[in-house]
């Protein structure tokens, strides 16, 4: 079915709920109103968010049950903007020229790679042995050529390339690189909450992923540097979020509601921290969701340092046909840079 045909239908299915609803008690249509999943706008998404029209196919979740999916097809690039800077090149470079990277108490705001923090890192995380740096040039260590992207950005990081800025660009990708999500048109609530190893799909088309694996990173003594949106690049996802920091929010109602970044996997929205007022949405549930009358059940994303979007999902996930590995739209195994324990 294509979406304009979708989309007539579901006016359709909307204009009859709203028929029957008044034959019965206002008592009755109380109880209901907030019991409805709200489906995706896709109108929403940003114009080049992806590579072709977003198409409505059947498909079947994890946990075997058959619907109806949004297919998202995006070339790793965020819809509207260049990705970068990420890492400074000098110790003495401000933050104009660098990107951002998780703060070490695991809350608040990311916090800028400046020269000073690459010169400062032995003392910001407790350990002596930390030199991104040449301490005759000042000049720092950062991975400028794909060779030392494809070395550096994986589980067990070359000898060669510990004590580096991690950046990619990209010019690295495959010519004929393309990422398939597949979101269930409406969210169908689950009660099993599994890993979230893909948060979902931002509003410019680009992943918002799951945990990074920041053991193994600090473990080879490496910065995976994001830039001030909270992003970064490798070969196996192209550009991809760790940190909802506004750069793809997008206001869509007029209640003083926090905007929305995007959608996560099972087709719920995953709307900012905070509302218009700078005030943070609460109560949330174990997966950072709450339910009102207007969106229904949504999720707001964590702090850009705590390392995710959501907590679980509160819907099912669709994985990709005949695998039994991350849902669509997921990381390899192991994730961007790798799952498994750290490097010493």
């Amino acid at each position: 079915m294509n979406l304009s045909g979708y989309q007539s239908l579901m006016c359709v299915i909307a204009f009859s709920a709203l028929t029957l609803g008044g034959c019965h008690s206002s008592t009755d249509k109380t109880a209901k109103q907030v019991t409805a999943p709200k489906g995706m706008d896709i109108s929403l998404f940003a114009k080049e968010a992806f590579t072709q029209e977003p198409k409505i196919v059947d498909c079947e979740t994890a946990e075997g049950t058959k619907t109806s999916c949004y297919q998202f097809t995006t070339d790793g690039a965020p819809a509207g903007r260049t990705p970068g800077p990420f890492c400074p090149r000098t110790t003495t470079d401000g933050a104009d020229v660098g990107g951002a990277w998780f703060s070490k108490d695991g809350t608040g705001d990311l916090v800028d790679i400046t020269g000073e923090f690459i010169l400062k890192l032995g003392e910001y995380y407790g350990d002596e042995k930390w030199m991104v740096y040449d301490a005759k040039t000042n000049k720092v260590r950062y991975t400028a050529t794909k060779k030392a992207c494809l070395g550096a950005a994986k589980p067990d990081v070359e000898e060669e390339y510990m004590q580096n800025c991690i950046e990619c660009e990209l010019s690295y990708l495959d010519d004929d690189f393309s990422r398939t999500f597949l979101i269930p048109t409406t969210p169908i609530p689950t009660t099993k909450k599994g890993r979230v190893r893909t948060a979902g799909i931002a509003l410019d088309g680009t992943e918002l992923s799951g945990t990074a694996p920041i053991d193994a990173i600090l473990g080879a003594y490496t910065i995976a540097a994001f830039d001030d949106c909270g992003g970064h690049i490798n070969v196996h996802q192209g550009y991809h979020y760790h940190s909802s920091v506004g750069c793809t929010d997008k206001l869509n109602s007029d209640d003083g509601h926090a905007p929305l970044v995007g959608y996560a996997s099972d087709g719920y929205g995953i709307y900012a921290l905070k509302d218009t007022e700078g005030k943070e949405a609460e109560p949330l549930d174990e997966c950072r969701g709450q339910t009102d009358d207007v969106r229904g059940y949504h999720y707001h994303a964590a702090s850009p340092s705590e390392n995710m979007f959501i907590g679980c999902f509160h819907g099912e996930t669709v994985r990709p046909e005949g695998s039994d590995g991350p849902p669509e739209g997921g990381p390899p195994p192991f994730g961007a840079h790798g799952d498994k324990p750290p490097v010493k």
